[in-house]
């Protein structure tokens, strides 16, 4: 029979006994031993900033960083990180929020997790590694590498969509100053755009899609002149409001400017521009064009990682440009040299950093066996000691795969999100640190 009233609640709640429970747990001890990974996030945090005694207390450096990694670790977005850790006994105790304590807002964790730089990101990937060296979890004396894009938050670029985008976001800047009580002298040109940028795509003879682009780019132009004319009037505006509208009006005027070269090159003169020469974003310029095995095209950084027997990230490189696997090998392994203060007895590489050059460079450094996973033209003999240990390091570099395969399904690294070339940089050791912490925390649970 059932009881006509429940028994009281506990006054305290208890963490669940659940095992991503235990691994938040293992990893927030690893936290709390670590006491400089802090100590960088609140440099971050109080860098250009006035320390005062008066306002409403705000997140601790502590806070910041736990919150960072619930929002990696989950994917979560910052509209639902607050509710989850609101809701959540687990995570409002991985996070050190009271259960009294009011959880803070969207803009507050945001804008103190982008705080946090991808250097200070780096330091603390360094001192996981550190970390997992004094546990014995990873030595260093096996190393394997090897390179993936991470992603640009960008739709593939076309010369119609870049000339269309300038045109709306210089015109809605316009617009906005007119609201502001600026006298603009502008025509929006917006839906005229729009119509030539679909007339573009869809066009069916080359002559249709010419006419579309001269159009297109004659909008442009006087969109470029509006915005020109109008720079002078943000600057006399008062406040802050002016400087802003000044820095973007000279912003996207100048990457306008950088599109309409292109595509006069481009489509007019039919001219081949160089990958390093375009624009293919406005939003985010700093994205590169990575062209993979002559066959997939990305838009984003390419990204070189260093991965241990155990798994453990100790090393990740963001680098300019598309530059050849080759090119990297040796930076890679004096970055080793530098975070372990020796180079690791055994590596394994992809086929891509494969060269003659690099394996007499890697046998200078003292490393006894190199496997190139495509050996080129080399030959076993002179990359390791026998064709077992080839064989067995071939198979060991190709764990890497699954590590790259796992924190681009699980921790965001196949996209960033977050706008800006230093929010990109860090938004990647974000990522990795996540990764390590979690890899460093099933492995004391083991």
């Amino acid at each position: 029979m059932r009881e006509k009233s429940k028994k009281q609640l506990p006054l305290m709640n208890l963490t669940p006994d659940h095992p991503q429970a235990r691994e938040l747990e293992h990893i927030s001890r690893i936290l709390d031993e670590e006491t400089t990974i802090v100590e960088w996030v609140h440099q971050d945090l109080c860098r250009d900033r006035e320390l005062r005694d008066t306002g409403a207390c705000g997140m601790s450096a502590e806070q910041v960083l736990r919150a960072a990694i619930v929002k990696q670790m989950f994917g979560f977005s910052y509209e639902l990180l607050p509710f989850h850790l609101a809701d959540s006994i687990s995570l409002r105790a991985f996070c050190r929020i009271g259960i009294a304590d009011k959880c803070f807002k969207k803009s507050a964790i945001a804008k103190n997790i982008k705080r946090i730089g991808a250097a200070s990101w780096e330091q603390i990937n360094r001192v996981l590694v550190a970390h997992g060296r004094q546990g014995k979890i990873e030595k260093g004396r096996q190393a394997r590498f090897d390179c993936t894009v991470v992603e640009s938050n960008i739709h593939p670029p076309t010369d119609a969509t870049l000339l269309f985008d300038s045109v709306r976001v210089l015109a809605r800047i316009l617009e906005a100053m007119r609201q502001r009580g600026v006298r603009v002298l502008f025509t929006d040109h917006g839906r005229r755009a729009k119509r030539r940028m679909l007339a573009v795509q869809y066009a069916k003879k080359e002559g249709q899609r010419t006419v579309a682009y001269r159009d297109l780019l004659k909008l442009a132009g006087k969109t470029v002149g509006y915005a020109t004319a109008a720079i002078p009037l943000a600057k006399d505006m008062p406040g802050r409001e002016g400087i802003g509208f000044c820095a973007e009006l000279k912003r996207y005027v100048d990457l306008t400017r950088k599109v309409i070269a292109q595509t006069e090159r481009r489509v007019l003169k039919a001219e081949r521009v160089p990958a390093g020469e375009k624009i293919v974003s406005i939003f985010e310029p700093h994205t590169d064009i990575i062209v993979k095995d002559r066959r997939d095209t990305y838009y984003g950084h390419k990204v070189c990682l260093c991965v241990g027997a155990s798994n453990l990230i100790t090393d990740c490189v963001i680098t300019a440009g598309n530059p050849a696997d080759t090119e990297l090998t040796l930076t890679m392994l004096d970055r080793q040299h530098e975070i372990y203060g020796r180079y690791p007895l055994k590596v394994a590489l992809d086929g891509g950093f494969a060269s003659k050059a690099n394996l007499a460079a890697a046998k200078a450094r003292q490393i006894k066996d190199v496997c190139f996973a495509k050996k080129r033209g080399l030959q076993v003999e002179k990359m390791c000691r026998s064709q077992w240990v080839y064989n067995r390091l071939r198979r060991f570099r190709a764990g890497v795969e699954s590590v790259i395969s796992w924190i681009k399904r699980c921790l965001g690294f196949d996209r960033c999100t977050w706008k800006g070339q230093r929010s990109f940089e860090s938004y990647v050791w974000l990522s990795t640190v996540t990764a390590n912490l979690i890899t460093l925390a099933r492995a004391k649970a083991a």
